[in-house]
């Protein structure tokens, strides 16, 4: 890790006025969550249609079966790492004005971080594709699947599934972030997931910094960041951190 963008990041960050950061399954990692692509990932062990609405309709419970193993049982056993300390750090700090997450595993939050926008949803609740209702997934029972709503409607994680639109309210206050911020902290995203990743492209747009945390360089690399550190976000978060305090 270059001692030299590690001070160019922090010196970035104490120009800021408005930063804002922007994380993907790679921040998640460290705290034992599988990324979904890539070597190792979810989808090379599971078919990913499990998470297409139309399969979801057709055949809900056996669509849970795969659901709770991916999203209930390994997020389960998850807890927050240094990165998303730091960052609830900074936000508790001023340093950053919210945190844009395409996670939908609530670590954030478990960390400290208030102002969360949840780009995908949250794996947290659940709602009846019935009545509507939600419900906190601590308290459904999923020893009988598919899990059901009082009204005995079907229950579904309140996340988005493909086929299945971003929240009109989580999209708003992204791509409004996205235009404020003058510095935007890309943190473990390959970039490939659309309509995300067009979240710092509108930030460099609109004149932002591109901080890049990454331990391999994304589809933002060579296009729009300004300043690259190759390393995984546990470790080069807290070295900012300490650079910060200097």
């Amino acid at each position: 890790m270059a001692v030299s963008n590690i001070k160019e990041a922090a010196e970035a960050i104490k120009r800021s006025k408005f930063a804002v950061a922007f994380t993907g399954a790679g921040v998640s990692v460290e705290s034992g969550i599988p990324a979904f692509r890539g070597e190792g990932g979810l989808w090379q062990k599971y078919d990913s249609n499990v998470l297409s609405l139309s399969t979801f309709y057709r055949n809900p419970a056996k669509a849970w079966v795969d659901i709770k193993k991916i999203f209930y049982d390994f997020f389960g056993q998850a807890s927050p790492n240094p990165a998303h300390k730091v960052l609830a750090q900074w936000e508790n700090n001023g340093i950053i004005h919210a945190v844009i997450t395409q996670n939908i595993d609530n670590l954030h939050q478990e960390a400290g971080s208030k102002q969360v926008i949840e780009f995908h949803g949250t794996c947290s609740n659940m709602v009846c594709i019935s009545c509507g209702k939600k419900h906190r997934s601590s308290s459904v029972n999923l020893n009988d699947l598919p899990p059901r709503c009082s009204c005995g409607g079907v229950l579904k994680p309140d996340f988005v599934f493909f086929e299945e639109g971003i929240p009109e309210d989580a999209y708003k206050k992204s791509f409004d972030f996205a235009e404020k911020a003058d510095l935007v902290v890309i943190i473990g995203t390959t970039g490939e997931v659309s309509p995300a990743n067009y979240i710092p492209q509108i930030a460099k747009r609109h004149g932002a910094t591109i901080l890049e945390i990454n331990p391999k360089p994304s589809l933002y690399t060579s296009s729009i960041t300004d300043i690259y550190i190759c390393e995984k976000a546990g470790k080069a978060l807290p070295e900012i951190q300490k650079e910060l305090e200097l």
